[in-house]
């Protein structure tokens, strides 16, 4: 009887891969031959569940995705029921910041790609509309008028905080001190609650 093969788990395990050469040597080694090597497998493997090195890193950036989702609803529910916005925010954005090991090779990974789209916009097509939602999503629960405005400042604060800590710039204790401060500003220093 022939051997059931589970096309997610492969996939998986080729993002893996993938997102360990980019974490390890940079976006510029991500190619079928290193991921395949990294992964395992052989070269023709990759190459039947991805035809391209763009399918390979959307796919990579969507295991991403869903391991920040997990992280954001994993520390959400740790609020309990009717958290206030602010503290709402700041749990949301924490849990996507790379503040540790773990969470800074997916950060690796998500900064690879967002460089990697500076140069192929075609393939940054889903992050524009992730950004979208995110910004609209932030707006809701923003306080006050042109929250719209005021969520994309803050996404990209967010950003500049995962490049910093990436970078070593920053400490987690730096990064999550200026996060605080910035969103005193936007709920107010008495808004921390």
């Amino acid at each position: 009887m022939p051997k059931k093969v589970d096309h997610q788990e492969r996939r998986t395990l080729i993002a893996d891969a993938l997102m360990r050469v980019a974490a390890e040597q940079g976006l510029e080694a991500v190619s079928l031959r290193h991921v395949a090597a990294q992964a395992g497998v052989s070269s023709g493997l990759v190459q039947h569940y991805f035809r391209t090195k763009d399918e390979m890193m959307t796919f990579a950036l969507s295991v991403v995705r869903e391991r920040n989702q997990v992280r954001v609803t994993e520390a959400v529910a740790r609020l309990g029921e009717e958290p206030s916005p602010r503290a709402l925010l700041r749990t949301i954005i924490a849990a996507v910041l790379p503040l540790d090991e773990h969470t800074r090779d997916d950060g690796r990974v998500a900064l690879a790609f967002l460089a990697y789209t500076a140069v192929r916009p075609a393939a940054a097509t889903g992050l524009r509309e992730d950004t979208a939602q995110m910004v609209g999503f932030l707006a809701g629960i923003l306080p006050g008028t042109n929250t719209e405005d005021t969520a994309a400042g803050l996404l990209a604060l967010m950003e500049g905080l995962g490049v910093y800590l990436l970078g070593g710039q920053y400490t987690a204790e730096r990064a999550l001190n200026v996060l605080d401060a910035h969103l005193d500003m936007i709920f107010g220093s008495t808004g921390t609650s």
